[in-house]
């Protein structure tokens, strides 16, 4: 069983920042393949970014060059910093983890708004 907080959420200004951050449990962090997916209002949940244990990386076309995911093995951590934040990143994002199961978080909300 793997559990996932995230945090980092909040409202933020159009071209702005945010950094989330997800805790993940167990001593098997380092073969997590694991992600960020995030659900807009009346949309379905889909793929943001998703990094590997190994660390190859991969990226919604609508984010590229704005959001970097990013892991740290030491800290159980998961890390998403997205730039240049726009009005149609508003959505709750998830952190996601793969590894035998697949597993969720409970979601942070990120609101992008003038």
């Amino acid at each position: 069983q793997v559990q996932l907080v995230e945090s980092g959420g909040g409202l933020v200004q159009p071209g702005g920042s945010l950094r989330l951050s997800c805790a993940a449990s167990g001593s098997r962090f380092s073969l997590y393949t694991m992600g960020w997916f995030r659900q807009a209002p009346g949309k379905q949940r889909e793929l943001v970014a998703i990094i590997s244990n190994v660390g190859i990386v991969n990226y919604a076309d609508s984010v590229k060059g704005r959001f970097t995911i990013s892991r740290d093995n030491a800290k159980n951590t998961l890390y998403l910093e997205m730039n240049s934040l726009k009005l149609e990143d508003t959505a709750v994002y998830y952190c996601y983890v793969n590894y035998m199961e697949r597993y969720w978080g409970q979601g942070t909300q990120v609101t992008v708004a003038s």
